[in-house]
């Protein structure tokens, strides 16, 4: 008979009831059978009747809104225990895909990611940092799944239509382009592509992509559809041959661990494509756990993949802390491996893609689940879950109530795991602090030859991981620096001759890009500066504001004073702002309230409450043209600002009593190429 193994604070008190008795010459047996006895179900773990899907792995996005921005800009060793704690394997999270946004140049819900195509006849496979992130994951993890997918589309594409399929040789040759990129300037292979985030798919666009992706020799990268909800493209390739064969994988978002008939019958492996969304608490993490085991048990997927990878871009940008683990303080090196990395490895470090899971997969008598798969070598990996309804509400969908209750579990194996010795055990318990472990190893679980049975007491909010393997592993570095606020003093001067990536530490671009540029014209002071670079706008994704906007620093920051130099490239219709106390951003963008301060080139400046320039402090003339440098400084005192220019008073004291507090920004008044420099900004109580 097994041994009965009980959550870790419980297990000391059997095992000391259990020496005693041995000590005093009786076995233990006795106190198993009460286990054993008491009230609970019964679940069967075997593979004689062959095995059910396939698994495809576990993973995280980077993009679908800049949310790996400040991650880059992490000085080491910081940055590169990030990473290992994301894919290095048997160490953390230990992710077996990457997910990234092939930049489009919108705003796609916490900032713009760059383009490599700006414009039709420009191509740059250096700019952001996705490239980057996927070589640090492949370093990490060399048999790594990468998956790209467009959000927004750069301007050109569209023709004068906010629309990716105006063209679809054209729109399919920037993505096949993008692919090839990343193979010749970075060794990258692509595994899978996908179409348009959360947007209407075209039909013929697939059938295109894929006649282009074979014309270009490559035949292994699959296609994903539609990144939004199962029905509609399911329903499509039942009634199209060519569209059928066209897709390898139906991916599917927030689909709240359900499928459809209809993808079923397509016989294509089934993804929830993205998922998660939730705050990386211990309710984020209950959430997690409970998705990665039902997205199989109830929807037959075999991948799942959160949005997002790490929380790194500005905490009050839409879904802050939406990662699986935290990273937005380059300044100070702080971070924290939150809960969801230590419920990623349950499943992670003890399965790889091409593992099978078992048919005999399901539900738990009084809640939670259970699913069990195989490397098809003898190797068995059981996670069992018991997360509570209200402790593991995902962001989105609505979800059913449900109860869960403490329970006995007999699992009995059968078939080729019958024989099995010896189980690993990893445990977790969410909730309390003083009842909370994160993935704790316990002592292993021996099983006799003759009956391959063990029962476990699950209570609430725990996951288990039973395993063959032995390679798990809890991965640890000393603690990183503590939590700092943002520098209340911070210049730049962009004087960098070759950068190692396209934008400038902790500005985060809400619309459009700002990019460091090498100006040839001047090879004095303002040789290197940082420039906007988009004058069309793109393909959105979301609501992109009409002008162009980066923003940095603390969003506590009440009394401040900004300044930069800047310089207008249009003339006539040219014109450039700082602001402070900026309040919204990502999605929300348009409708961002602060103070900022215009100057245009037809010999104008303005001072408004609102980026959309509705909300009117001052307005007058000033001598400023197009093609030449000025310097405008920004004073927030209280419930009063000022402003200069080149140093001398242009208007004081207007009274600004909304916002409170906010980021400081720079931007343009439209998409039009503009260009900053020696930006200062100091904050004071």
């Amino acid at each position: 008979m097994a041994e009965m193994l009980l959550p870790a604070s419980q297990q000391r008190r059997v095992k000391a009831m259990t020496a005693a008795a041995d000590s005093a010459g009786r076995a233990a047996v006795p106190l198993l059978l009460c286990a054993l006895l008491a009230p609970g179900g019964a679940y069967v773990l075997d593979d004689s009747d062959g095995l059910g899907r396939e698994f495809d792995g576990i993973g995280g996005v980077s993009g679908g809104g800049a949310t790996s921005r400040l991650l880059v800009n992490y000085p080491e060793p910081y940055r590169s225990q990030i990473l290992d704690f994301l894919f290095k394997p048997n160490f953390g999270a230990s992710l077996h895909i990457l997910k990234v946004e092939i930049g489009g140049d919108g705003q796609t819900t916490d900032g713009t990611e760059p383009s490599h195509m700006h414009y039709a006849l420009d191509e740059n496979y250096f700019r952001g940092y996705e490239w980057w992130l996927m070589k640090e994951a492949k370093k990490r993890n060399p048999n790594i799944t990468l998956i790209g997918l467009p959000w927004s589309f750069p301007g050109w594409l569209g023709k004068g239509f906010n629309w990716p399929y105006v063209n679809l040789q054209l729109t399919a040759y920037y993505v096949v382009t993008w692919i090839v990129g990343a193979k010749r300037y970075h060794d990258l292979d692509i595994d899978y592509i996908g179409i348009w985030n959360e947007r209407p798919y075209n039909v013929n666009y697939i059938k295109v992509l894929r006649k282009m992706l074979n014309y270009q020799g490559l035949q292994q990268v699959k296609i994903i559809a539609s990144d939004s909800l199962w029905e509609s493209i399911s329903a499509s390739m039942l009634l199209d041959a060519e569209l059928l064969k066209a897709i390898d994988v139906i991916g599917a978002h927030y689909p709240g661990t359900h499928t459809v008939k209809d993808a079923q019958l397509t016989g294509k492996k089934l993804w929830s494509s993205e998922d998660f969304s939730t705050l990386n608490s211990d309710t984020g993490a209950g959430c997690w756990g409970r998705i990665l085991n039902q997205n199989y048990i109830n929807g037959y997927m075999t991948s799942t993949i959160a949005w997002n990878l790490v929380a790194s871009y500005y905490e009050q940008l839409p879904y802050g802390r939406c990662g699986l683990m935290t990273a937005q303080e380059p300044w100070s090196g702080h971070y924290v491996v939150e809960s969801p990395v230590w419920v990623s490895a349950h499943t992670t470090q003890f399965t790889q893609p091409g593992w099978y899971y078992l048919k005999t997969v399901g539900h738990l008598e009084k809640g939670g689940s259970y699913v069990a798969l195989t490397d098809g070598l003898g190797n068995l990996t059981i996670i069992i879950e018991t997360m509570s309804h209200k402790h593991s509400k995902c962001i989105r969908p609505f979800l059913p109530y449900f109860n869960v209750s403490q329970q006995f579990a007999t699992f009995i194996l059968k078939g080729s795991f019958s024989k099995i010795p010896e189980l690993q055990v990893w445990y977790t318990k969410l909730g309390k602090s003083s009842e909370r472990f994160l993935f704790k190893q316990l002592d292993s679980l021996w099983l006799l030859d003759s009956i391959g049975n063990f029962t476990l007491e699950l209570q609430e909010d725990e996951l288990f991981t039973l395993t063959t393997l032995t390679t798990g592993r809890k991965g640890s570095y000393p603690l990183p620096p503590k939590s700092q606020p943002f520098p209340s003093t911070y210049k730049d001067d962009f004087d960098v001759d070759y950068p190692f990536f396209s934008e400038a530490p902790n500005f985060a671009d809400q619309t459009g890009v700002f990019e460091y540029f090498t100006n040839t014209e001047d090879p004095g002071e303002h040789r290197f500066t940082l420039r906007q670079v988009l004058n069309q706008r793109p393909i959105t994704w979301a609501a992109d504001a009409s002008n162009t906007i980066t923003i940095i620093g603390d969003y506590d920051w009440t009394n401040l004073t900004i300044k930069c130099d800047v310089y207008i490239e249009t003339p006539d219709t040219g014109g450039v702002f700082i602001a402070g106390r900026v309040n919204k951003g990502g999605v929300l963008i348009r409708s961002a309230r602060g103070i900022f301060f215009w100057i245009f080139a037809n010999g104008s400046y303005r001072v408004t409450g609102d980026l959309a320039g509705w909300i009117i402090y001052a307005l007058g003339h000033v001598e400023v043209t197009a093609k030449k440098w000025y310097t405008l400084t920004l004073t927030i005192r209280g419930g009063f600002a000022s402003g200069m220019l080149n140093d001398k008073s242009l208007w004081t004291d207007i009274p600004v009593n909304f916002p409170k507090n906010g980021w400081a920004a720079i931007g343009t008044h439209s998409f039009e190429f503009a260009q900053f420099d020696n930006f200062y900004v100091e904050a004071t109580s």
